[in-house]
């Protein structure tokens, strides 16, 4: 019977994802505007993140319309179709669950941040 649940919620995305990939086009908003020389502070800063995601994930998807939304450009990973993402996430922050941004700091420790609503917390109080 759990199998059967399995592949059956696995079907559902299959045949979902299409759908919230063409949503997530269409209803991310325009990015905040910047002078250049803000701009470029803004991507430095950037270069310090990561976002491990799944395409189709929900939860990822409001945090990618948010960075959008703050003219983020934060690298996206791949966790669920790349073995190396996926298991930096796990040896990382210490599970596999997405979203997950990971924060270098300045003295060389890393931050693992979960929840949608914290990271995009994180990012507007950083970037908004």
């Amino acid at each position: 019977m759990r199998m059967l649940i399995r592949y059956f919620f696995r079907g559902l995305r299959l045949v979902l994802a299409p759908f919230m990939m063409i949503s997530e086009k269409l209803s991310t908003p325009q990015a905040v505007k910047r002078s250049p020389e803000e701009q470029a502070k803004v991507d430095e800063a950037c270069n310090s993140l990561a976002l491990y995601q799944f395409r189709t994930c929900p939860f990822c998807i409001k945090v990618r319309k948010e960075m959008a939304r703050l003219g983020l450009t934060i690298e996206k990973r791949d966790a669920q179709l790349d073995p190396d993402h996926k298991k930096a996430l796990q040896e990382g922050g210490g599970r596999v669950k997405v979203p997950c941004l990971k924060i270098a700091h300045d003295d060389g420790r890393e931050e693992w941040l979960y929840e949608s609503d914290e990271i995009n917390r994180w990012l507007h109080q950083q970037f908004g």
